[in-house]
Protein backbone atom coordinates (compact mmCIF):
# COMPACT_ATOMS: atom_id res chain seq x y z
CA UNK A 1 0.00 0.00 0.00
CA UNK A 2 0.94 3.50 -1.10
CA UNK A 3 2.19 5.96 1.59
CA UNK A 4 -0.95 9.02 1.75
CA UNK A 5 1.88 11.27 0.77
CA UNK A 6 3.06 10.00 -1.97
CA UNK A 7 -0.60 9.52 -3.49
CA UNK A 8 -0.86 13.05 -2.44
CA UNK A 9 2.52 13.83 -4.50
CA UNK A 10 0.62 12.29 -7.62
CA UNK A 11 -2.29 14.12 -7.15
CA UNK A 12 -0.53 17.23 -7.78
CA UNK A 13 0.88 18.60 -3.88
CA UNK A 14 4.31 19.53 -3.78
CA UNK A 15 6.25 19.99 -0.38
CA UNK A 16 5.91 23.50 0.46
CA UNK A 17 8.04 25.14 3.48
CA UNK A 18 6.94 28.36 4.88
CA UNK A 19 9.02 30.79 7.18
CA UNK A 20 6.82 32.54 9.53
CA UNK A 21 7.98 35.80 11.43
CA UNK A 22 5.91 36.79 14.10
CA UNK A 23 6.23 39.31 17.04
CA UNK A 24 6.05 37.72 20.76
CA UNK A 25 3.48 38.53 22.56
CA UNK A 26 5.38 39.15 25.45
CA UNK A 27 8.31 41.39 23.62
CA UNK A 28 6.42 42.51 20.72
CA UNK A 29 9.79 44.52 19.85
CA UNK A 30 11.43 40.78 19.21
CA UNK A 31 10.64 39.01 16.39
CA UNK A 32 10.52 34.80 16.29
CA UNK A 33 10.72 32.33 13.50
CA UNK A 34 8.41 29.05 12.86
CA UNK A 35 8.95 26.91 9.93
CA UNK A 36 5.95 25.31 8.59
CA UNK A 37 6.32 22.36 6.12
CA UNK A 38 3.35 20.18 4.41
CA UNK A 39 2.54 19.16 1.24
CA UNK A 40 -0.01 21.78 -0.75
CA UNK A 41 -1.30 22.83 -3.61
CA UNK A 42 0.55 26.05 -5.39
CA UNK A 43 -0.46 28.83 -6.39
CA UNK A 44 -3.26 29.12 -3.98
CA UNK A 45 -1.36 27.22 -0.96
CA UNK A 46 -5.09 25.62 1.07
CA UNK A 47 -3.38 24.03 3.66
CA UNK A 48 -1.01 27.13 4.56
CA UNK A 49 -3.95 29.37 4.69
CA UNK A 50 -5.32 27.24 6.63
CA UNK A 51 -2.47 27.10 8.89
CA UNK A 52 -2.46 31.31 8.80
CA UNK A 53 -6.21 31.55 9.94
CA UNK A 54 -5.76 28.96 13.05
CA UNK A 55 -2.68 30.89 14.05
CA UNK A 56 -4.62 34.10 13.37
CA UNK A 57 -7.74 33.01 14.95
CA UNK A 58 -5.74 30.92 18.17
CA UNK A 59 -2.62 32.10 19.00
CA UNK A 60 -1.03 35.50 20.37
CA UNK A 61 1.88 36.33 18.17
CA UNK A 62 1.01 38.75 15.43
CA UNK A 63 1.82 37.75 12.34
CA UNK A 64 5.06 40.02 10.97
CA UNK A 65 5.90 38.09 7.64
CA UNK A 66 5.52 34.75 6.05
CA UNK A 67 8.09 33.17 3.18
CA UNK A 68 6.82 30.45 0.65
CA UNK A 69 9.41 28.03 -1.05
CA UNK A 70 7.09 24.67 -2.95
CA UNK A 71 8.89 22.08 -5.02
CA UNK A 72 6.92 19.44 -6.67
CA UNK A 73 8.98 16.20 -5.72
CA UNK A 74 7.29 14.23 -8.93
CA UNK A 75 7.43 15.37 -11.92
CA UNK A 76 6.44 14.27 -15.56
CA UNK A 77 9.76 12.29 -17.09
CA UNK A 78 11.51 14.25 -19.88
CA UNK A 79 11.68 11.41 -22.92
CA UNK A 80 14.04 11.98 -26.01
CA UNK A 81 13.49 10.26 -29.02
CA UNK A 82 16.89 8.55 -30.24
CA UNK A 83 18.04 7.38 -33.58
CA UNK A 84 20.59 5.41 -33.75
CA UNK A 85 22.27 2.08 -32.77
CA UNK A 86 25.23 2.11 -29.61
CA UNK A 87 27.54 -1.08 -30.01
CA UNK A 88 29.86 -2.36 -27.50
CA UNK A 89 32.34 -5.49 -27.96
Amino acid sequence: MASADFIRQLAGYGLTTATILYRMPDHPKLLQTYIWQQYDLAPRFPQLHDFLDFWKRELEGPLHSVTVAHSRLIRPAEIINVNGVLTLH
